[in-house]
């Protein structure tokens, strides 16, 4: 059978021509001014945080469909757009040394007048939040290399950030959406777009409930005793063969390995700080992927907590087919975002060679979807 509808994102070297960007930056601009004019400031971060949405609108803006560049450079040009028009919302954060400068930009933001100090620390912490998750809560082997947060005046937020597989070259973009958020801790995504792996390990799974608490009683004991605990669960990390098979990774097998070095000043800040939730227990200086894993199989291995090795990745690259391979299309989603766009794109403040190039590519972006 003919498999039809699956695209690979390998992760692009190089720019944007600067005439593309500059274009990208007057149409992301006037289609969030048409969106917010019509719905507010919410709905828009909504739709920043459909992974649905979000690729549609890095179509719209002139970007190949399949290119893993439609991500930071969507949210730079998403940037300046939204410094050119009076629609109420910022981004801060980008690629690279960008992402580390979001708390000061949001700071930034602040002192100009936009949010008050106390919006400003509660997106400060989102931003800080939503990072260490998707580096250390979710290990599935993808460095963030990428990081913005969109938000408005009122303190309404979404995240977009993405990160890159050493072993792979392919990429994962993670959207978050505060509209939508319960807990930082527990499946707290509104979108996880990427190719589905075998075993990651997953502390934002609901059932990982009683291990996020054992992990948090665990560092409130003195050093000595985490590391006694951590040798007896070593001890219960045996391995099999079939665990270096590709057959047994599939059947499920998983690596109980322990990391091989861990931070153990952060054990002790943890200890002296004594946090009260995961969320705490994520923002002390020093707690890292390798922590996280090690609290997580000693409550797993010596406590009997169960932990999720399943993969919370949400949406695929491959779009589907409509054989049904490697799954249907979802056709509402992706009607919605090319609806919601074209209707902006039309109620946009552009030309008429604008706006007709933009609702070809999104004609476009449709033609894919349905193939």
């Amino acid at each position: 059978m003919k498999r039809t509808g699956v695209a690979d994102l390998p992760l692009h070297g190089g720019s944007a021509p600067r005439w593309l960007f500059t274009r990208m930056v007057k149409l992301s601009g006037a289609i969030a001014e048409a969106i917010v004019d019509e719905h507010g400031t919410e709905v828009f971060l909504q739709r920043v945080a459909d992974p649905q949405w979000f690729q549609a609108f890095s179509c719209v803006l002139g970007f190949d469909w399949h290119s893993s560049g439609t991500t930071t450079v969507t949210c730079g040009a998403l940037r300046e757009g939204l410094e050119n028009v009076n629609v109420g919302l910022r981004l801060s954060g980008g690629k690279g040394l960008q992402s580390k400068g979001a708390l000061s930009s949001i700071s930034d933001a602040a002192d100009r007048g936009f949010l008050s100090s106390q919006l400003a620390a509660g997106l400060a912490r989102a931003s800080r939040l939503s990072a260490k998750v998707d580096s250390a809560a979710v290990q599935d082997g993808h460095q963030l290399y990428h990081h913005a947060i969109v938000y408005d005046s009122a303190g309404n937020w979404s995240v977009v950030q993405q990160g890159m597989s050493d072993s792979t070259g392919y990429a994962r973009r993670y959207h978050w959406c505060s509209s939508s958020l319960e807990s930082f801790v527990n499946e707290p995504h509104t979108g996880i777009v990427g190719t589905k792996l075998p075993c990651v390990l997953d502390m934002t799974d609901n059932k990982c409930r009683d291990a996020r608490e054992t992990s948090i009683d665990l560092v409130a004991e003195p050093r000595n005793k985490v590391e006694t605990l951590l040798r007896t669960a070593s001890l219960g990390c045996q391995r099999s063969l079939l665990e270096y098979s590709d057959a047994g990774q599939l059947a499920g097998y998983r690596s109980f390995s322990m990391p091989k070095r861990l931070d153990w000043d952060a054990v002790s800040r943890c200890y002296e700080f004594r946090p009260q939730n995961y969320e705490e227990l994520l923002l002390v200086k020093g707690v890292g992927a390798n922590l996280v894993r090690a609290l997580a199989l000693i409550s797993q291995v010596v406590y009997g907590d169960e932990v999720s090795w399943e993969d919370p990745v949400k949406f695929s690259f491959a779009v589907g087919g409509k054989d049904g391979v490697p799954y249907p299309v979802n056709r509402k989603a992706m009607d919605q975002a090319t609806n919601t766009l074209a209707e902006a794109v039309r109620q946009a403040r552009l030309g008429e060679s604008e706006e007709k190039d933009a609702l070809k590519r999104l004609s476009r972006h449709r033609f894919l979807g349905d193939a």
